[in-house]
Parts: structure tokens; C-alpha cells; sequence
């Protein structure tokens, strides 16, 4: 492992939280996006990752989805030193293990202990690297540094932290209730020197007036003698990429003129890279669902099959949830299919796992809409892709590729060309289904409405062209001015090293 003392004086600081989801990726994009605004070059940082959402990176590998959308707060290139270790969980009790980008295989949690030691010095390689490219490193913790069940060879939070000798900065949600027994609960499981690395906290999503939380202020800071950096409030609007909970919240138009064009996902039960949906949830012409288990599949113009950490379980449970026969139905009255991904895996003939990357079948069928196979093996296909949709207009299409699967026997007309002359999924003979490797398939605006009239939106003229990026940078930007606001900056500054002192002011 790189010992902290090689490590050059470039200033670092690590938000941990007191649970999941008490705002730790947001808080870090928006830091990122500040000091970037502020001209300093900043990078994210995340040693540990369990998630779904991936992006592949311009060095070519794989790494968590908010480390992506950190990176583009920051201004700088996404790469795998960012996140040198991401567990995409494929089972209760297992994962595919992301090391530097690249999967190392599926490892049960008791296997992945013992392989920690190796893990963790990817883990402390990377974030040397980074340190040299960059002044500033803002650096996620995961989960809570409170789960003393991890805490053996814990590389996530404070056994990252202290060898780092990196401060840290504990946000909870005040949303959730109890925000002040999270935080004196999570002090009371850590060391003392622990205890003292914690320089300060953050309250999260608050609502109302801060006057009627100003006692409870002073008395956290009277108990642990250590300062409220600041209380943000709960962005309702806000809607960027989610490392891994599901966002269902969809944002229609109080008043159309036209019925919104009806989109219908399944929830499957490893679902990954649902941040491909974004576009469509937040449309404000389309009504956009995720159907949970057991929830009655409701009629809609397209249903989309997503992309999969386990295509043979999930595969199952949508047969066992009836919606082979509910696709079937809707094909018959003249309905849409997407599949992407795992979804264009599952419409096809069969799937062979010869060597087990998934599961212990060796061979199941698919749903035989279409008559293509698939093969999983042990080599992911991690690319980034940029090409032509072979529907008028003829868009463009930028996105990615993260697949353990090669398929073949697609027939029908080719759905995409890509730059370098391959060709990419296919739109059935009758042109009512449509299959992709394409990570961000709507991301890009022209694309997105060329698919959605396909899909049957013609019949009521698209008055909205949704554009993704200008979303993201407008949220990131709304994120950092909220933070700007109401965080006390310069005490964070004065965290770091005095190299940052410069931009105090």
C-alpha cells in the first residue's frame, strides 16, 4: 500500500454521513462544482462504491455513476482513479467487484474481506494519482462510518480517513427525523482519534424556518464542541443523476393540450443504469412509470426493458410477474418495445452462461420476440460510443456500452451506426421493437424526440425538447449556489490547506 507520507500536500476533504442517502454525493458534487467556478482544479473522490449506475470513463473503465456526474460538476474528465473500487451487487450475498475500472469477478461478501488488502491498495494508489493531477480532492465516504460490523479493513470511510489524514465532514438529513441522535450516535461508535477528525457537521434537506432549529443548534455543538458548517435546505426541484435509489417522481405539466405519450418500465430487481430514464421521467409531455413488483401492469405506448445486473433472475421475475404476456398483448394492439441492454438480452431466443458469470444455469430461453442469442462471459465490453440513429432524422447518439454479453443473430434494420462503421442493435421487420447496447440512449435532444415519435408521439406534436445537459448544468449550478449560500465556506476552507487560502474571498 502507498504510505500517506509519499502523498504530495494537495488538499483533501472527505464527507462522510451518518446514513445512506443523507445527501454525501450531492453535497460533493456541488463542493466540486463551487471550487471549479472558483477556477481551482478539483477532482471527486470515492474509494468504495456499491451501486448499479455505472459510466464508462475516457480511460476505458468503469465507475460509479455520481463519481461521473462529480467529475463533470468539477470541469475535468471522468476516470477510473475516482472510484478504484465499485461493487455491483448481483445476489443478497455477492457482487461483481470493479477494480480500477476493470471487473476482478463476482466475490461473496466473506471472499471480499480477505481480498480487502488488495482493494485497498488500488484504493490509496488511485488516490495518489489524483493528488497529483489536482489541488483539491473531494473525497465521499459510503454508507456510515457508524457500522462497526465493517469496520475491520474498512476502506469506505474512517480506514480511508485516517491514514489519509484527511478531515472529514459528517452530513445528516434532518428529512428522515432524529437528525441529532444520528449525529451523537454516529460520534459514540468512532475512536477518539476518530471522533476528532470530524471537524464539523451538515444538516441536510431542512424545511421551514431556521429560527425554530437554532436551539437544538447550539446544543450539538455545546455536546460535541464541534461547529454546525451549515443547514441546507431540501431542494424539491433538484434532479441530477442518482448513484442507485430509484427516482420516481415525474415531472408532467399541470395542463396539456395533448394526452402524454405513456411510458412504462419494469422495476426489475437488479435494475442497472436506470439514470438512462432520466430524459423521460423528466419530460414534461411524458408520463413516465415504473411498475414494482406485484403492481398491475398498466396500458401504455412504450414499455422499455432495462438494463440488468443479473438478466437470468430478473428475466424470471418478470415472467413471474406477467409481463410476458402483457408485452405480447401490447404488441399485438400496435405497442412499442425498447430493450436495452439486459432488456435486448432478455427479448431474444436464449442466454447461454457457460462460465457462470451470472448465475448457475448454464442455459434459459429469453422471451422469443426476436431470434437473436447471447453468450455472457467473463470480459465486459466497457466502451464509450458516439453514432447515427437509423431513424429521420437520422441523430445523433452519444452514450456508452457496459455489457458481459455477446450477441448474436440480431435481425432486422440495424438501430444504430456507430463513427468507427459498426453496427449496433436492430429495429424488428415490423418495426415495433427496437434493441440497443446503448447506455443514454435519449440523452441527446434530437434523438430523444425522433424516438419518442416513433414511439407514437407523432400523434400529438412535441411542443418541448428536453435536453439533458443543459438540465444537469443548470441543477449542478442551482446545487452549488444553494451551498454557496448556506454553507459556511469559509470555515470549510480553513479545513484544508493553506494552498486553498486564495480563494476564501
Amino acid at each position: 500500500m502507498t504510505q500517506p507520507s509519499s502523498f504530495k500536500s494537495t488538499a483533501s476533504l472527505m464527507v462522510q454521513g451518518c446514513t445512506s442517502d443523507a445527501g454525501k454525493s450531492l453535497l460533493v458534487a456541488g463542493l466540486c462544482r463551487l471550487f471549479a467556478r472558483r477556477g481551482h482544479s478539483v477532482a471527486p473522490f470515492k474509494p468504495q462504491n456499491m451501486a448499479l449506475n455505472s459510466a464508462v470513463t475516457e480511460d476505458g473503465g468503469e465507475i460509479g455513476r455520481a463519481q461521473a456526474l462529480q467529475a463533470i460538476a468539477a470541469g475535468v474528465p471522468a476516470s477510473v482513479h475516482m472510484n478504484p473500487v465499485l461493487l455491483k451487487p448481483n445476489s443478497d450475498t455477492g457482487a461483481q467487484v470493479i477494480l480500477q475500472g476493470q471487473s476482478i469477478g463476482n466475490l461473496d461478501a466473506l471472499d471480499y474481506h480477505q481480498y480487502k488488502p488488495t482493494a485497498a491498495k488500488a484504493v490509496f494508489d488511485s488516490f495518489q494519482i489524483l493528488k497529483n493531477r489536482h489541488d483539491l480532492i473531494l473525497v465521499e465516504g459510503a454508507g456510515s462510518p457508524a457500522e462497526v460490523n465493517l469496520r475491520q479493513g474498512d476502506i469506505a470511510n474512517m480506514g480511508f480517513a485516517e491514514p489519509a489524514d484527511c478531515p472529514v465532514i459528517l452530513v445528516a438529513d434532518i428529512d428522515r427525523g432524529g437528525v441529532f441522535a444520528h449525529i451523537i450516535g454516529t460520534l459514540s461508535c468512532l475512536s477518539e482519534s476518530e471522533r476528532d477528525r470530524i471537524k464539523g457537521f451538515v444538516i441536510n434537506k431542512f424545511r421551514g424556518d431556521l429560527a425554530l432549529l437554532q436551539d437544538g443548534l447550539d446544543w450539538l455543538e455545546a455536546q460535541t464542541g464541534k461547529p454546525v458548517l451549515g443547514v441546507l435546505p431540501y431542494l424539491q426541484d433538484l434532479q441530477l443523476d442518482a448513484e442507485d435509489a430509484i427516482q420516481e417522481n415525474n415531472r408532467l405539466m399541470a395542463c396539456q393540450s395533448h394526452p402524454p405519450l405513456k411510458v412504462i418500465v419494469p422495476l426489475l430487481p437488479h435494475i442497472s443504469n436506470h439514470t438512462d430514464f432520466d430524459p423521460l421521467r423528466l419530460h414534461p409531455q411524458i408520463d413516465f412509470q415504473y411498475v414494482k413488483h406485484n403492481q398491475p401492469i398498466p396500458p401504455a405506448d412504450l414499455i422499455i426493458l432495462p438494463g440488468s445486473k443479473n438478466v437470468g433472475f430478473d428475466l424470471n421475475w418478470l415472467i413471474d410477474q406477467g409481463w410476458q404476456p402483457a408485452i405480447e398483448r401490447h404488441l399485438r394492439y400496435g405497442g412499442k418495445v425498447i430493450g436495452i441492454c439486459g432488456g435486448l438480452q432478455m427479448l431474444g431466443r436464449n442466454i447461454f452462461d457457460p462460465d457462470q458469470v451470472e448465475s448457475d444455469t448454464s442455459c434459459y430461453p429469453g422471451l422469443g420476440l426476436l431470434d437473436h442469442q447471447t453468450t455472457l462471459n467473463t470480459e465486459k465490453q466497457l466502451k464509450n460510443r458516439c453514432g447515427i440513429l437509423n431513424l429521420p432524422p437520422f441523430p445523433k447518439v452519444q452514450g456508452y456500452e457496459i455489457h458481459a454479453g455477446i450477441t448474436e443473430g440480431i435481425s432486422g434494420k440495424s438501430a444504430i451506426k456507430f463513427d468507427d462503421g459498426q453496427m449496433d442493435g436492430a429495429f424488428s421487420d415490423d418495426d415495433q421493437i427496437l434493441v440497443t447496447y446503448l447506455h443514454g440512449l435519449f440523452d441527446e435532444p434530437e434523438t430523444l424526440n425522433a424516438l419518442l415519435h416513433w414511439a407514437g408521439a407523432s400523434e400529438f406534436a412535441l411542443t418541448d425538447e428536453f435536453d439533458l445537459s443543459h438540465h444537469r448544468e443548470t441543477q449542478l449550478n442551482q446545487l452549488a449556489d444553494a451551498i454557496e449560500q448556506h454553507l459556511d465556506m469559509e470555515a470549510v476552507i480553513n479545513l484544508l490547506s493553506p494552498r486553498l487560502a486564495d480563494f476564501s474571498s
